[in-house]
């Protein structure tokens, strides 16, 4: 009897282990198709793969964490395609958290409107619950302190 219940406990912690992973890699193709979405500026489907209101941090936002309803997330992304045309995403990382969290280190470039490149490293923490994005947590740095060489 004793065999019998180390068995039942042995294949109840194996399976959550298995679930927990599925979970994970579920969670990262979800984030991977979300750069897909926006490499190719579909707004409203990138947009989708957000809960009905989702919490961001976010430094064009403000310093808060905000909510952000779908419609919302999709003309923020249409107002930053209408000022850099080009933006474009490289993912650099995916780093899986736990279950529900994924970290994304990436690299965001673009052509500003006085044509003048730009290239912004860039790390997003994602909570996905359900299936769905209901936190983007995104760092970056919006300062533009001059560099070592243009102090001199």
């Amino acid at each position: 009897m004793k065999k019998l219940i180390s068995l039942g406990f042995a294949i109840l912690v194996f399976s959550s282990c298995v679930n927990s992973n599925t979970s994970a890699i579920d969670n990262e193709k979800i984030v991977q198709q979300y750069y897909v979405y926006f490499n190719q500026h579909q707004w409203q489907k990138m947009a989708q793969m957000y809960s009905e209101k989702a919490l961001f941090k976010d430094p064009s936002l403000g310093p808060g964490t905000v909510v952000q309803t779908r419609q919302q997330i999709a003309q923020k992304y249409t107002e930053l395609a209408s000022l850099f045309p080009d933006v474009h995403d490289s993912i650099v990382a995916i780093y899986p958290s736990n279950g529900k969290h994924i970290v994304v280190e990436f690299i965001s470039t673009g052509t500003a409107p006085d044509q003048s490149k730009f290239s912004l490293p860039i790390c997003t923490i994602f909570t996905i619950e359900n299936g769905q994005i209901t936190k983007d947590f995104t760092y970056y740095d919006n300062f533009e302190a001059p560099t070592v060489n243009e102090k001199q």
